[in-house]
């Protein structure tokens, strides 16, 4: 008895290291598209049921103190650094979706959906319209 009760325990504590290790939330570097350079790296946090990504460091040289100088409304000329650009995904299965995604160096807003390739890699897609219009970038975890 004493066995099974030892190795529910191991079995339980295994599931929760399991499902934190399964979340989108924490620090992720991006990458550009054309050049495969290390851009920023994001912050995705949960808020209200909701995920959030904020950039929290920009790793391009001289793009430091770079303003969205493309975005609208109340993010046009604000700092990238500080910017939330992930806004409002719900999660659905695997998936995080029905927010959006602002991509700072045209200022337009996409929808987006995320979810987990690996605990260290996200898949970002964001879309005009249907999901088939659009592009997809991979994300990489990175520790603080």
């Amino acid at each position: 008895m004493k066995k099974l009760v030892a190795y529910c325990i191991v079995l339980l504590f295994a599931g929760i290291q399991t499902g934190q290790a399964q979340s989108v939330t924490g620090r992720w570097k991006t990458f550009d598209d054309e050049t495969g350079a290390a851009k920023s790296i994001v912050e995705i946090y949960e808020k209200n049921d909701k995920i959030y990504g904020k950039v929290v460091e920009i790793l391009e040289k001289g793009k430091e103190d770079k303003t969205c100088e493309k975005c609208k409304g109340s993010k046009k000329d604000k700092p990238i650094k500080g910017l939330v650009i992930i806004e409002g995904l719900s999660k659905n299965d695997d998936t995080w979706e029905g927010g959006t995604i602002l991509d700072p160096k045209n200022g337009k807003e996409y929808k987006c959906h995320i979810n987990l390739e690996n605990k260290d890699k996200l898949k970002v897609r964001g879309y005009i319209g249907f999901s088939l219009l659009g592009r997809t970038q991979y994300w990489i975890r990175v520790e603080k």
